[in-house]
């Protein structure tokens, strides 16, 4: 490649640029539209047709930084599909990298790639949906090992209210420690949850904290499971247990429970009426949801006259659809509406790669833990 394209550093590399500025000038082509969101009103609801395998493969990318994330000064777009359409490489500075991303979204427009465009700025999304590869992320391999006790500062023991977990002699694992508490609650009845919760919550574990007994992060959530202060007061754990690893396990149980008490009868309503596996997934996944953006608002997807059209949409649609594809696709076409945004899809998705590299591991695999 010659100097000139190398410094360009294009999007569609094989493409000759007068071609690129040619189809850009095509009449219309690639004018943006000016809110994003008229793309995401717009586009039908078949289109999440797969969208969730879509987000997690590129979320992949990002936390393994692998694929098109090898290289972290990239952003990936994709469009609301979820499907991947290409990478560019970020500019000096965040003011030519938003540049950058707003040419590039016009050339996909101008070559069909996309119906239309909008431009993105500091505090506006653009569209195609942008994703920087350079961004926090676990270490998804030095998490797995806190959580399964690999070295002696990660193993638990100790009590806590009516708890009492391995000993000093013989400590435990945190993943033994939330089998531990989740077998001890739910064999008091006090948990109603699906049978794939626990296997979810351990892969919380991993993506809220990386296993580390003292994450703290700058919203103050504190501990394995980056409960905030209110959540941790609602548990009634005073602040010298914040840290308190059974206590965290605990009063995340608590509040997922809550949160499946809050949300069952909306679902059922909504979604009684399809297959038992697929409402145990597709409920796991609006828990683990909104353990991340609150219950209100998954609440709101299901019941509210407006956000509720595309869950209506997918269940009586639901055969077309994964049960991952029905969580996605709630929020995707409700984007802008009530605060949702696509944070919530990258955690969802980060989560589900947490669970697969779970399931992975020889010491779990043949646990029965990944087949509840």
């Amino acid at each position: 490649m010659n100097t000139r394209l190398n410094s360009w550093r294009r999007f569609v590399p094989l493409v000759p640029i007068m071609l690129l500025m040619a189809l850009a000038r095509v009449a219309g082509a690639a004018e943006p539209v000016e809110d994003w969101k008229s793309v995401v009103r717009s586009s039908p609801y078949w289109v999440s047709q797969g969208v969730y395998d879509n987000i997690v493969t590129i979320r992949r990318w990002v936390l393994k930084e692998t694929g098109y994330c090898s290289d972290s000064e990239r952003h990936i777009l994709y469009n609301m599909r979820g499907q991947f359409l290409g990478y560019m490489e970020d500019g000096a500075s965040r003011e030519e990298t938003q540049q950058r991303l707003n040419d590039t979204r016009a050339r996909l427009a101008a070559s069909n790639r996309v119906d239309a465009w909008a431009k993105g700025g500091p505090d506006t999304t653009g569209y195609p949906f942008a994703l920087a590869c350079d961004q926090p992320h676990v270490d998804l391999s030095d998490a797995m090992a806190r959580y399964l006790g690999t070295g002696p500062a990660d193993r638990v023991w100790g009590a806590w209210d009516d708890l009492s977990f391995a000993s000093a002699e013989e400590p435990g694992s945190l993943h033994d420690a939330l089998r531990y508490v989740y077998a001890a609650r739910s064999g008091g009845q006090r948990l109603t949850l699906p049978p794939e919760l626990p296997l979810y919550l351990g892969s919380q574990i991993l993506i809220e904290s990386g296993g580390r007994q003292r994450a703290h992060s700058t919203a103050n959530a504190r501990g394995i499971l980056q409960l905030s202060p209110a959540a941790l007061s609602d548990c009634r754990i005073q602040p010298a247990n914040y840290w308190h690893r059974l206590a965290q396990i605990d009063c995340a149980l608590r509040l997922m429970n809550q949160n499946a008490r809050n949300l069952r009868a909306d679902f059922e309503d909504r979604f009684g009426h399809l297959p038992q596996k697929k409402q145990d997934r597709l409920f796991t996944l609006l828990l683990v949801q909104a353990y991340h953006g609150g219950a209100g608002r998954v609440r709101a997807l299901m019941a509210d006259e407006t956000l509720s059209k595309p869950a209506a949409y997918f269940a009586k649609h639901h055969e077309a659809y994964t049960a991952g594809d029905i969580a996605f696709g709630m929020i995707f076409h409700n984007l802008g509406r009530d605060r949702l945004g696509l944070a919530s899809l990258y955690y969802v998705a980060d989560v589900q790669l947490a669970t697969e590299a779970l399931c992975k591991n020889s010491e779990l695999k043949d646990t029965g833990f990944c087949q509840p």
